[in-house]
């Protein structure tokens, strides 16, 4: 079943208060899914590049975490500890030296970017969104989704979004039939799903899209062409928020662009507190027709 939100801002003064938005958008989804949950923000850019690591025992790992990785870098690293998740603030172009120290320590790489920060663990969308702060943070845009495990075990891992390039993720409501054989193709062209849910692979096959050269547009309309079953794909980058669902479109899908926002979610009912609303324009989005926006 599953419930997915999305919010891309159009009114910069609305930034500080994107997480709370967002909070209560995923929230109203909860009977959507109660397995697990997670949130992309797309906030502040900073210095260097933000990867976002998970550890299932975070007061062992994360204890000096920055100064190891600092050490093996031979440059300064920052850390933010969010419950069982970290941010790292690496320098640019040690970015996937970060991830290779990181991992042979055996914690889990949520995502990495300039501007993405990923969190996500199981249970439900309220004490999740809690745990993290998600209320407080500020951005530009996000996606979150709350989970009903179907094709996989109800772990972190195989909780929503999926990161599988810089500032690239992805959320998902369906099912797809043919991602083991796009396994195959995806490992081929060097973008390997680390998980068995079949959302991580429709990841991968938007990032290898953009990397070969597609804009965010391109690369959901290639999903239409190359991934079979039914679904709802929500995209966050860093700077687009894009949207698509599959020719039959049997999953629910509602939008709603106001003069502050463009805002996306499985029911109409997570829109509800969002100000302005009622002068918004809704409506459902149609099957297989890309939406997608852009700062």
């Amino acid at each position: 079943m599953c419930g997915i939100v999305g919010l891309f801002l159009k009114n910069d003064e609305l930034r500080d208060q994107l997480g709370a938005m967002l909070t209560d958008m995923l929230v109203t989804m909860s009977d959507r899914g109660p397995d697990s949950a997670g949130i992309a923000i797309y906030g502040a850019e900073g210095d260097g590049l933000k990867v976002t690591v998970q550890s299932g025992t975070p007061d062992k790992c994360f204890a000096g975490l920055d100064k190891e990785l600092g050490a093996a870098l031979g440059q300064s690293v920052r850390m933010k500890v969010m419950d069982t998740h970290a941010v790292l603030t690496v320098p640019d172009g040690e970015g996937k030296n970060a991830v290779d120290f990181l991992e042979k320590k055996g914690l889990c790489v949520m995502g990495i970017g300039e501007a993405m920060e990923i969190y996500k663990e199981v249970g439900l969308p309220k004490d999740v969104a809690a745990r993290f702060g998600i209320r407080n943070m500020a951005g530009s845009h996000g996606i979150g989704h709350t989970r009903m495990a179907t094709e996989s075990a109800v772990t972190t891992l195989g909780a929503h979004p999926f990161s599988t390039a810089e500032d690239q993720c992805l959320v998902h409501n369906g099912s797809l039939s043919n991602h083991n054989q796009m396994r195959r193709v995806l490992a081929r062209k060097g973008f390997t799903p680390k998980t068995e849910n079949d959302t991580e692979v429709a990841a991968c096959y938007i990032s290898s899209r953009i990397a070969e050269g597609a804009n965010l547009g391109e690369a959901l309309e290639g999903t239409l062409e190359d991934l079979d079953g039914f679904f709802t794909f929500v995209m966050g980058t860093k700077n687009g928020f894009g949207v698509v669902r599959d020719p039959i479109a049997c999953k629910p899908a509602v939008m709603a662009e106001a003069d502050d926002y463009i805002a996306f979610a499985s029911e109409y009912r997570a829109f509800a507190d969002l100000p302005g609303i009622e002068n918004a324009r809704v409506w459902e989005p149609e099957p297989a027709t890309v939406y997608f926006w852009e700062r």
